[in-house]
């Protein structure tokens, strides 16, 4: 008798044609971002009114990747848009602190309902680096544009190494807090959603957390991308919370961090809406899509992506920056 295929159920098939759909509009999506810059850079004379269209264009692609990916959209948006669009690179830094403030102020709310992020966990550690971070963004908008470029390849150079070789734990050990940590209270319970259990958590290395933050916040004023990618495994790694937490807190730490350096460039004039506004939008927008997709979409693959553009866009600023592919 010949095999039947068994039948697929409705459910089944949607989600197989609303996979391969968002895969389709992802990669169209991101060719069209990526290539309509370097189209224009190379000769063609668009009007004025046409860049902001492009970059909502880029930012709701790079918004709807960065979720599943777990990476802020600040990460994304510095690196591509310095390095593709004809701006100048203070108002990009100035628009992707933006990006990644508007980001976590819209998640805020949710993850302190929700007890993921810890306001007692996230205050020491965004009082340093939003100090930092001010002091970043003074030697960010003071250095040459070039050798912040360069230096700007090396950092997203590094986070592309450090994204492929780092690990996750899910529930560090921790057998008990350190003094500060004691002394600050910093632990608490939540509920994890996939499990259904309870779990209490407490932090312990206090003090190398706290120096690591200092560094995380000045490369966060410096550059302006947003440093989520460094908070997470350093309150996960480093000081034991569970990612949740981890993932969650990073928001509160972002707010008040992108916050505090935000005021530097807007202080100096290095925010203009024309970037800032269709930046803050799309990137927004595609994020809101972007949280949908995240139980359609394979989280692993979309990392692979990220990496790879990242990897591009590092190499690309490192050649702009020394002059070889300008």
């Amino acid at each position: 008798m010949p095999q039947t295929r068994p039948l697929r159920r409705p459910s089944q098939l949607f989600r197989s044609f609303f996979q391969r759909c968002a895969w389709r509009a992802l990669g169209g999506g991101l060719l069209l971002a990526l290539a309509a810059p370097a189209w224009a850079a190379g000769g063609a004379d668009w009007p004025w009114w046409s860049w902001p269209l492009v970059l909502f264009a880029a930012c709701f692609v790079m918004g709807i990747i960065a979720v599943p990916a777990g990476i802020g959209g600040g990460t994304l948006f510095v690196p591509i848009v310095g390095s593709f669009f004809p701006f100048h690179l203070d108002f990009v830094r100035g628009a992707g602190l933006l990006v990644a403030l508007a980001s976590a102020l819209a998640a805020g709310p949710m993850l302190l309902r929700s007890g993921l992020g810890s306001l007692r966990l996230a205050l020491p550690l965004a009082v340093l680096a939003s100090a930092s971070s001010i002091g970043g963004a003074m030697l960010g908008l003071a250095l040459p544009p070039q050798v912040v470029q360069v230096l700007l390849a090396v950092v997203v150079l590094g986070i592309v190494a450090f994204m492929f070789f780092s690990k996750k734990s899910e529930f560090p050990q921790v057998d008990r807090p350190d003094p500060i940590a004691q002394a600050l209270a910093l632990n608490g319970v939540f509920l994890d959603g996939a499990t259904g259990r309870t779990v209490n958590w407490q932090v312990h290395r206090t003090v190398p957390g706290l120096l690591v933050f200092l560094v995380i916040g000045a490369l966060a004023g410096m550059f302006g991308i947003g440093a989520g990618w460094a908070n997470v495994p350093a309150l996960n790694l480093l000081m034991g919370a569970p990612l949740k937490v981890s993932a969650g807190t990073s928001g509160l730490v972002l707010s008040l961090v992108d916050s505090s350096a935000a005021w530097v460039y807007l202080n100096q004039g290095a925010v203009l809406p024309m970037i800032a506004v269709p930046s803050v939008a799309g990137m927004m927008l595609g994020a809101r899509i972007g949280a949908r997709l995240l139980h359609v979409l394979k989280a692993a693959v979309i990392r692979r992506l990220v990496i790879g553009v990242l990897l591009f866009a590092g190499l690309r600023a490192l050649f702009k920056g020394l002059g070889v592919w300008p």
